[in-house]
């Protein structure tokens, strides 16, 4: 389970005037808070008619992500940020709201492979018709909807204007909170293959993507697994990778360019790059131990030299002056040792042509 915190949205569906919708909403958001807190989610609350998005005015499909409209723009952002969603819906002739439709129809990408819970309210049916309706449609969007839900009857559960308090109400609320956390972590490799920046990679199932500083947990995790043998070969533990807390691993994760390779929730390697001068410094080159021998090293280092900035000359690395099974790959890749004080080795070629021809 990943340990970055969860952003989970909670739409208020209604738009009418002096809609119940506003008070279900702030009786959930306040239950929940401090459940929330526990879990590591941030609840949102986004109401519909804040929005105030027209009924589907863009010229091309959802699905292309090309938006014109700045409203639309906003909302797409607002999608994307999150993790997963709650809607607080009411039941509209045995449907949900036309507000609530229109606001799913306006994207695409940006709701897929992320969990939806329902809070419904009305009156024979509590809301459930509505919540029937929407699943077919949020399913479609892949969207993944809850099993856990709660359902309000108004007559057994508003009193003047308010929600009578309710301790099963509250638990059956947490309920939906739970399962919607342990989803959206579950889900979360399948979202991120569709983000912006993330590509497939040559091994089946694993895709390439950007590290940020959310990242450093994995990070350190990789980087506590696959320096050991470093430290062994140079008989020292005084390598920067093993000594690194996790604020220093979040610190360089803002300064270098870092690709990281993964699979199912996993990291499974990473390399990092930036300019000085007119040198290209990649480092950090990783892959866990259960893939090496496997061509995935070679490919991330690959890519690694790829990406040097127009300008470069040389491509810099360094390792331990006694790996000697990583002074072979290197030197085997074209790289020729420039300098070795004793502990650290560093090598150095030209910018690959395949590099500089963009």
């Amino acid at each position: 389970m990943s340990t970055k915190s969860l952003r989970i949205l909670v739409l208020t569906c209604s738009t009418r005037p002096g809609a119940l919708g506003p008070v279900v909403s702030g009786w959930l958001t306040g239950t929940l808070a401090a459940r929330a807190a526990e879990l590591g989610a941030e609840l949102v609350p986004v109401a519909l008619s804040d929005l105030d998005l027209p009924f589907l005015d863009e010229e091309e499909e959802p699905a292309s992500g090309r938006y014109r409209n700045e409203d639309t723009k906003r909302w797409s952002a607002m999608v994307d940020a999150a993790d997963g969603f709650i809607a607080v819906t009411p039941e509209y002739n045995y449907g949900m709201p036309a507000a609530f439709k229109n606001a799913l129809d306006y994207l695409g990408r940006e709701w897929a492979w992320k969990p939806m819970g329902f809070v419904s309210y009305g009156n024979t049916s509590a809301g459930t018709r509505s919540v029937q309706h929407a699943k077919q449609v949020v399913t479609t969007l892949r969207l993944v909807p809850l099993g856990a839900t709660v359902a309000l009857r108004i007559g057994d559960a508003i009193s003047g204007g308010t929600l009578r308090p309710d301790p099963g109400r509250d638990q059956a609320a947490a309920g939906v909170l739970d399962e919607l956390v342990r989803l959206a972590h579950a889900l979360r490799p399948m979202r991120e293959r569709t983000r912006p920046g993330a590509r497939p990679d040559l091994l089946p199932g694993a895709y390439l993507r950007p590290l940020t500083p959310d990242d450093a947990p994995d990070v350190l995790v990789l980087q506590r697994c696959c320096w050991v043998e470093e430290a062994l070969a140079n008989d020292t533990l005084d390598i920067p990778a093993l000594g690194e807390s996790l604020d220093d691993v979040r610190a360089w994760l803002a300064t270098w360019n870092v690709t990281g390779l993964w699979r199912d929730g996993r990291l499974l390697g990473m390399v990092r790059t930036r300019r000085v001068d007119d040198d290209w410094h990649i480092g950090r080159l990783a892959v866990v131990p259960d893939l090496r021998g496997q061509g995935v090293g070679r490919r991330l280092l690959h890519d690694a030299e790829s990406a040097a900035e127009a300008g470069c000359r040389r491509v810099v690395l360094s390792t331990g002056a006694r790996s000697a099974r990583n002074l072979r790959i290197y030197q085997a890749q074209g790289y020729r040792l420039e300098t070795s004080d004793g502990d650290t080795a560093t090598l150095v070629k030209p910018v690959p042509a395949y590099a500089m021809a963009g």
